[in-house]
C-alpha cells in the first residue's frame, strides 16, 4: 500500500498535468532465456519490472503513458517489448534496438514498424562515431529519418560533436539526447539546441537546478522532455523525488512549459500513440 506520504507527494506531483514518462526498461531475468541486462549481480535491478508495477507507482502522478528504452541489444526483444504492449496499454510508444551497420537493417525496421508503437531506435556513442564513417549507416538512418522515426542518443559530452555530425548528414533526423551529461564540449551542445529536430530528454541523473537551466537556456520550452529512466532511477532517489524534482523547477518558468515539459514535446518528439 501507498503510505501517506508518497500520496501526498503524488497528489503534488498531479499540478503537473498529464505526463508521458519518455524512458523507461522493462524486462524479466526469470524469462527462459534469461536478460542480457541487468546483470545478475545487480541486487536492486535485477528482478522482473513490468508495466503492471509502473502503472501502479505512477496513477498518483498522472502518468498516462510511457516510451519505452530497450537496453536489450537481441533483436527478438524488440518484439517481446511489443508483445507486452498488447496488454499494457500505458505503453504509448517504443525505442527498439537495431544496428544500422547491419544489411538486415532495413528489413528488420519495415517488419518492426509494421507495429505503429515502434517509434525509432537507441544507439550508443561508440555505434554512432563508427556509424558516420559508414554509407550503409547513413543511408539506414535516412529510412529511419523518412519514416518520422527518432534516433535515441546516449554517450559522455565527447558525443555531442558526433550528433552535429549525423544532423548535418540527415537534417530531418529526429534526435532525442538521453541522460544528458553536461561535463563539456558546451560549444556543441549550444549549436545542438539550435538543430530544430534535437530534443534533449531530461533523464538517467538527479538534476541540480544549475544543470536545469543550462538545458533550459539551450533547449527551450520547446525540446525538452520528461524521462524518469525507471527503474534504474531508483538508485538514485525514489519515483516521486525525481519526478517532483523537475515538477517544481519547470512549475516556475510557467504552466505552459510545464505542459510542454510533461507532454506536448514527447508528442512531438516520438509521434507516440495514445492508447488510454
Amino acid at each position: 500500500m501507498l503510505t501517506r506520504r508518497y500520496l501526498l507527494l503524488g497528489l503534488a506531483g498531479a499540478n503537473a498535468g498529464k505526463v508521458i514518462d519518455t524512458h523507461t526498461h522493462f524486462y524479466d531475468p526469470s524469462r527462459t532465456q534469461g536478460v542480457p541486462w541487468p546483470p545478475s549481480n545487480d541486487e536492486l535491478l535485477y528482478r522482473t519490472t513490468l508495466p503492471d508495477q509502473f502503472q501502479q507507482l505512477t496513477r498518483p502522478f498522472n502518468v498516462l503513458g510511457t516510451v519505452v528504452v530497450e537496453a536489450s541489444p537481441l533483436f527478438e526483444d524488440n518484439q517481446w517489448i511489443l508483445d507486452l504492449a498488447l496488454q499494457n496499454p500505458i505503453i504509448c510508444g517504443f525505442i527498439g534496438r537495431l544496428d544500422p551497420t547491419k544489411s538486415e537493417f532495413a528489413g528488420n525496421l519495415a517488419t518492426l514498424s509494421s507495429n505503429r508503437l515502434f517509434r525509432g531506435i537507441r544507439l550508443g556513442e561508440s555505434a554512432i562515431k563508427q556509424g558516420l564513417e559508414s554509407k550503409l549507416f547513413i543511408d539506414n538512418m535516412k529510412l529511419l529519418a523518412d519514416r518520422g522515426m527518432t534516433l535515441d542518443a546516449i554517450g559522455t559530452s565527447t558525443m555531442f560533436p558526433l550528433v552535429l555530425r549525423l544532423t548535418d548528414r540527415l537534417p530531418k533526423l529526429k534526435i532525442s539526447l538521453n541522460h544528458l551529461p553536461l561535463d563539456g564540449e558546451s560549444a556543441a551542445l549550444a549549436e545542438l539546441g539550435r538543430r530544430p529536430h534535437v530534443y534533449a530528454k531530461v533523464s538517467g541523473h538527479f538534476p541540480k537546478t544549475s544543470q536545469l537551466d543550462l538545458l533550459w537556456h539551450t533547449f527551450g520550452t520547446k525540446r525538452l522532455l520528461y524521462g524518469s529512466n525507471w527503474p534504474v532511477s531508483n538508485k538514485q532517489a525514489p519515483y516521486a523525488t525525481v519526478f517532483n524534482t523537475v515538477r517544481d523547477y519547470f512549475q516556475t518558468k510557467g504552466s505552459a512549459a510545464t505542459r510542454n515539459f510533461f507532454y506536448r514535446n514527447s508528442v512531438d518528439c516520438y509521434q507516440w500513440i495514445k492508447r488510454r
